[in-house]
């Protein structure tokens, strides 16, 4: 069994989504899919010891040796992001039957969880797949899955919000595919690892540049890379909270997963970085994104659009750890996939509570909260402290390795901004500390009680994560390192 892991990891959610029909009652099917969920979960864990203890996993499939066949290849990199999609899921999925409750009609219960497990999926296999076409195909099943699941939520916008993303996200596969295409017209192979051989012999022909920029622009939209991030705001905004929670910790993170594994293991470090000015390109589109999004954020009067505005200024934090092209930086960029996974599903989670009980999410509404739901605008001010960097939660773990890698490449004026840009963090989450703590309640959402304990369960686990990572950070700094090292073919 121990053999068939990659493959199982994929196919247990892929099969399970369509077997929720069967059982139809709302709380069998959320607990069926917290089972599943929680088997994929360990899945992963089992994968990265065994990567961590003796090296890249591949596995063929039926047997048929690559290129022909198709396989599996699971080393540190996306061992290490299987974990962080599969374990944000479970902890979500503990607060999705109470949420879905309030949030989704019942007849659509069944539904949620079917696209829920596609969604999954369709993420494990992107990041599991070490064929280049099987990629795109599991980009679809996830893309698909998620465009359905933001249109689920009760607001009407919702639907507008997720045409918008299928526009994008369309747009942004066919980019991919066309490359993809390319690709194989110059090698005649869609196997990742071969494909990373044979570039080289012709890395500098036009097809190959243009594959590479269709390529590059079409995980960038995924990515929400300013300025290709408009879809983006009213998609977290006005999905139900639980498709918030669970899209803003992993969806990015899968798209900047396929940025490290295309720049550096298919085309190449050397024609990524040297032979196209990709370093200067995400620098400063990253230090852009992070400006423009906070200052957004700031003025925004709908907490969950300003958290999703942050989303887009820490991806920025993200691409500008990933243009150092060091080993350092790499680990930064890694470090802060796994920590704002951590912190975005801990405050959209306790969001979901707060819409739970007063139905929205509006500044305005969030008056005396503080006292009204404590633990749970506890959660949300740790979650936003993680945010700023304070020190002894992970957001502070993130900023000092890139401060690391931004001070060893000489880059002290970037440096300076990013310690700028943390200033502008603290205002937006000042804001709703500001309104929970030193105002009044309404008289609208007077005798509010705090959330119920499935919603706080899973707040606080990812809460507690949030410092416990921020203190102890021995599993995601190896790891993370250890995945740069490899990208970097530097001995650990």
């Amino acid at each position: 069994m121990l053999a068939h892991l990659p493959i199982l990891q994929v196919i247990v959610p892929l099969l399970a989504a369509p077997l929720c029909l069967i059982l139809r009652r709302s709380s069998l099917v959320w607990l069926f899919s917290l089972i599943i969920s929680g088997i994929a979960f360990l899945i992963s864990i089992s994968l990265l010891q065994q990567i961590m203890a003796s090296g890249t996993i591949v596995y063929e499939l039926g047997g048929w040796d690559a290129p022909w066949g198709i396989e599996y290849r699971i080393d540190k990199l996306n061992a290490f992001v299987l974990l962080i999609i599969s374990a944000v899921s479970t902890v979500v999925l503990l607060a999705a039957q109470t949420s879905i409750e309030k949030e989704l009609p019942k007849d659509k219960h069944t539904l949620f969880y079917v696209l829920y497990l596609l969604s999954l999926s369709g993420m494990l296999g992107i990041v599991s797949s070490g064929d280049v076409f099987n990629v795109f195909v599991f980009l679809e099943i996830s893309s698909l899955s998620a465009y359905a699941l933001i249109a689920l939520g009760e607001d009407r916008r919702a639907l507008w919000a997720s045409f918008q993303y299928l526009i994008m996200g369309t747009i942004g596969a066919t980019f991919i595919l066309i490359g993809i295409g390319l690709m194989y017209q110059m090698t005649g192979t869609l196997n990742l690892d071969d494909l990373s051989r044979r570039l080289p012999e012709v890395a500098h022909t036009r097809t190959v540049f243009s594959a590479f920029a269709f390529v590059i622009v079409g995980i960038c939209l995924k990515l929400a890379l300013f300025p290709l991030h408009l879809w983006l705001p009213n998609a977290y905004a006005y999905a139900p909270s639980i498709v918030t929670a669970f899209l803003a910790a992993t969806a990015t993170k899968v798209a900047i997963y396929l940025l490290i594994r295309f720049t550096f293991s298919v085309f190449g470090l050397s024609f990524s970085f040297t032979t196209l000015p990709l370093q200067i390109l995400f620098m400063v589109l990253g230090l852009l994104g992070i400006f423009v999004a906070s200052t957004a954020a700031i003025y925004q009067k709908n907490v969950k659009h300003l958290f999703a505005y942050s989303s887009i200024a820490q991806i920025g934090y993200m691409i500008v750890g990933f243009s150092t092209s060091t080993v350092t930086g790499l680990t930064a960029t890694l470090l802060h996939v796994f920590n704002h996974a951590l912190m975005k599903s801990a405050l959209f989670l306790a969001l979901g509570a707060v819409m739970y009980r007063i139905g929205s999410v509006q500044l305005s509404q969030f008056q005396g909260l503080g006292r009204q739901m404590p633990f749970t605008m506890a959660a949300i001010v740790i979650g936003g402290l993680s945010l700023i960097g304070v020190p002894l939660t992970v957001g502070f773990v993130s900023k000092w390795y890139l401060l690391m890698a931004l001070v060893e490449n000489g880059w002290w004026l970037v440096a300076v901004l990013i310690l700028l840009s943390s200033l502008l963090t603290i205002i937006y989450v000042w804001r709703i500390f500001e309104v929970a703590y030193f105002k009044p309640p309404l008289l609208e959402t007077e005798g509010i009680k705090e959330a119920p304990i499935s919603f706080l369960i899973p707040i606080w686990i990812l809460v507690m994560a949030n410092i416990y990572f921020g203190i102890d950070t021995r599993l995601s700094v190896q790891v993370a390192q250890a995945a740069s090292q490899s990208l970097f073919g530097v001995a650990p």
